[in-house]
């Protein structure tokens, strides 16, 4: 089931997270502008085909985070991977090779430099 208060919350997260207006996440994902604004309101709930093409369009969204009204928005939220600056590296120091992320649902991602 689908808990509007919490989607909604995410929802933003998500749109915040990857640094786009609403009509720019409605575009990404091929909706309606007006479809994600009603979603943001409150006035719609969100359809299965709207959930579904957040999940198969925004890189790190599960299903279970979206609609799982246990966990906190901050909690397991996606982390904006895009902003994140290169450290010099110092002659002593190595370099990362890879970096493994392991989700709650038992998935994982892996970033290789």
């Amino acid at each position: 089931m689908v808990y509007m208060n919490d989607f909604t919350e995410k929802l933003k997260k998500i749109i915040q997270t990857e640094g786009l207006t609403a009509s720019k996440f409605a575009e990404k994902i091929g909706v309606q502008r007006s479809s994600v604004s009603h979603v943001l309101s409150g006035r719609n709930k969100p359809s299965l085909d709207f959930i579904l093409k957040i999940n198969k369009s925004i890189d790190n969204i599960s299903l279970d985070w979206l609609l799982d009204n246990e966990n906190d928005v901050n909690e397991t939220s996606p982390t904006p991977t895009k902003n994140i600056k290169a450290v010099k590296n110092h002659k002593n120091e190595s370099m990362i090779e890879k970096i493994i992320i392991f989700f709650n649902d038992g998935t994982f991602k892996i970033y290789k430099n």
